[in-house]
């Protein structure tokens, strides 16, 4: 067994709030200046979070599902949790950059599932959108749009009607939520390297919200998204309940 030293975070949710309490008397809880790995203990909002707060620290971080839904977690057990790290894969997902412009502010944010676009009122947003300089989509009337990493494709973007995309596939889904204009445009698969720019048309009538995880910027004008390649986040999980595992069989479940 190793010396691996384990910071432990962990939800509000009272199982979590346990299973850290257990987990620190076992292993020890280090301060997270001197840990190796962080480990999250609640679902995979906690994960999300966990990421954020540990974004250009470098530590992997490996989550135990003491929430609902945990497709970002591996399975809870408090035996060998050491010897679980130790054997555990590594995988490396890359966040969106956000930027963000309104009438009187620029705001940048960072998601690693997904940025998206919804309308703030009753009436449909009207968007057009540009890939690389280029635009691809004069008018796109619509409740919404996201653009998603792979990481996140199994999330919202999934739910939206978006393609799942594996965790290795240098992708991201560029998404409609609910279009009414062009009524059948599905969406699309765009390289990682693409920027993607989404105008906001007629933003006084159609005001539109933006959402990076779980920070929102309202009226926007326009909004700029692009791959951070330079940001690096590690998750560690379990050879047999790998992510990328858990993508692939996403799409072959009825």
């Amino acid at each position: 067994m190793s010396d691996k030293k384990l910071h432990f975070v962990s939800s509000e949710n009272p199982d979590a709030k346990k299973a850290k309490k257990a987990l620190s008397q076992t292993y020890k809880n280090y301060k997270i200046s001197e840990a190796d790995v962080v480990v999250a203990l609640g679902g995979d909002g906690l994960m999300l979070q966990t990421l954020h707060e540990n974004i250009g620290n470098s530590l992997p971080i490996y989550g135990m599902n003491r929430g609902s839904i945990g497709f970002l977690m591996n399975k809870y057990e408090e035996d060998n949790l050491i010897g679980r790290i130790d054997k555990a894969e590594m995988t490396r997902v890359y966040p969106l950059q956000m930027e963000a412009i309104t009438e009187n502010d620029i705001k940048t944010a960072k998601a690693i599932n997904e940025v998206s676009l919804l309308r703030q009122t009753y009436q449909a947003a009207k968007i057009q959108i540009f890939i690389d300089g280029k635009e691809r989509l004069a008018e796109l009337i619509c409740d919404g749009i996201l653009l998603s990493t792979p990481a996140g494709s199994t999330a919202y973007n999934l739910s939206a009607h978006g393609s799942i995309l594996p965790i290795t596939s240098n992708l991201l889904a560029l998404t409609p939520i609910s279009a009414f204009r062009p009524r059948r445009w599905k969406g699309a698969l765009i390289p990682h390297t693409s920027v993607v720019k989404i105008d906001i048309l007629e933003s006084e009538k159609r005001p539109v919200s933006v959402v990076a995880d779980n920070l929102e910027i309202r009226d926007i004008l326009s909004v700029k998204i692009l791959e951070d390649r330079k940001t690096e986040l590690l998750m560690l999980f379990d050879p047999e309940t790998r992510l990328e595992e858990k993508i692939l069989d996403e799409q072959f479940i009825d």
